[in-house]
């Protein structure tokens, strides 16, 4: 068995129990191997994911799922509005905006309407971005009479 991360695939040993109740990391160094102010910080830090965890798992999957859909919706916003924007970057987060929009629909609670507008917000301005550049462009090779009919 193997478990693909962004790191490529490693492989799981089926032999092994897993424990998922514990807070010590597994792999690199035990917590016995840090100095204290080391294992202090590791221990807070264990705390705390320990905490957002439990936040997460109070939360409805839809109002997590509608929060980062609008990271999506901002991610293509940042694309569009830079000073060169970057129409290929925004259409990949617009793309993504929408299948989860498109996808889950309802599903999405009370969010989804708004979540639906925003999705038509996004797409009109990436027409409308995508039409400005194609004029500057087209208005650029008429000054200098290379597509001039």
């Amino acid at each position: 068995m193997s478990l693909w991360t962004p790191g490529g695939e490693h492989q799981v040993p089926r032999s092994e129990p897993t424990d998922t109740t514990t807070s010590e990391p597994t792999g690199g160094p035990s917590l016995d191997d840090l100095s204290p102010e080391q294992r202090a910080q590791a221990e807070q830090l264990a705390s705390e994911m320990a905490e957002v965890r439990k936040q997460l798992l109070s939360a409805p999957a839809a109002v997590v799922v509608a929060n980062h859909a609008m990271g999506l919706y901002e991610l293509a916003a940042i694309h569009l509005s830079a000073d060169r924007p970057d129409l290929d970057e925004a259409r990949v987060a617009i793309d993504a905006f929408g299948a989860l929009v498109d996808t889950l629909g309802d599903r999405l609670g009370e969010d989804s309407g708004t979540l639906r507008d925003a999705l038509g917000q996004i797409r009109l301005a990436y027409v409308q971005v995508k039409g400005a550049l194609e004029g500057a462009t087209d208005a650029g090779e008429e000054a200098d009479g290379s597509t001039a009919d």
